[in-house]
């Protein structure tokens, strides 16, 4: 059994829920956060099943409710604190077609949220034992990888908050604390679609090895959910 911890945002479906599901098999205590507590019905059945599994009302974008939770929870130490919940944006959208109010509404989910997660709950981790912050991001924020175009609102989101985990990685190196980013693969969910290439069992499969390995040799870098290493 371990005695250590995760806090996830967006544990509700998909990848944060089975992440719940693998990390509580494992006996990690898991602080389990979503915007809708009351009907989350997957994520209460783990909890009925998994002890170990908190449920937690968060918006990761009402900053007032960050603040409050961090307070709820200040003297827990938080071992790998994982930015997980994301939104894609609207789709099929092409050079000229931009809607900037939808692209702030994006920006402000997958690029600033995590930041403020991060410095809501840094003293947390700071007293964990492996000292983790990760931030699920994706390949398609890859410049080095960018070779069809488009995608404007969730490239440059997922782009942005890869340079929010290397500054991160830079400014609290000194306290211990590391910071990654993870491409979860193409995944067949809500989000990815039917036609992704990896399931969501094979996809956190992969995300959990790596989380639970990183430390500081591995920070302030983009990883793969096989562990390979992503071009910035």
């Amino acid at each position: 059994m371990s005695n250590s911890t995760i806090l996830i945002t967006g544990a509700n479906r998909g990848i944060g829920l089975e992440l719940t599901r693998q990390f509580s098999e494992d006996g990690w205590q898991v602080l389990a956060c979503c915007r809708s507590p009351e009907d989350a019905e997957d994520l209460k059945v783990l909890a009925a099943e998994y002890p170990a599994v908190e449920m937690f009302l968060l918006d990761v974008t009402n900053y007032d409710q960050l603040a409050a939770l961090s307070s709820q929870l200040k003297d827990r130490p938080i071992d790998i604190l994982l930015s997980n919940a994301g939104i894609y944006g609207p789709r099929g959208v092409s050079f000229g077609e931009v809607d900037a109010v939808a692209w702030r509404q994006v920006l402000e989910v997958n690029t600033i949220a995590p930041l403020m997660l991060a410095q809501a709950f840094i003293e947390q981790v700071a007293i964990s034992r492996q000292k983790l912050v990760a931030m699920i991001s994706s390949k398609m924020g890859s410049i080095a990888d960018n070779g069809s175009g488009g995608s404007y609102i969730y490239r440059t989101s997922k782009t942005a908050v890869n340079q929010v985990v290397k500054s991160i990685a830079n400014d609290v190196e000194g306290r211990g604390i590391s910071a990654i980013s993870l491409h979860p693969g193409w995944v067949r969910t809500k989000m990815g679609g039917p036609n992704g290439e990896i399931d969501v069992n094979e996809s956190v499969a992969g995300l959990k090895q790596v989380l639970t390995g990183a430390g500081l040799a591995q920070s302030g870098q983009f990883f793969n959910f096989d562990g390979s290493v992503i071009p910035w």
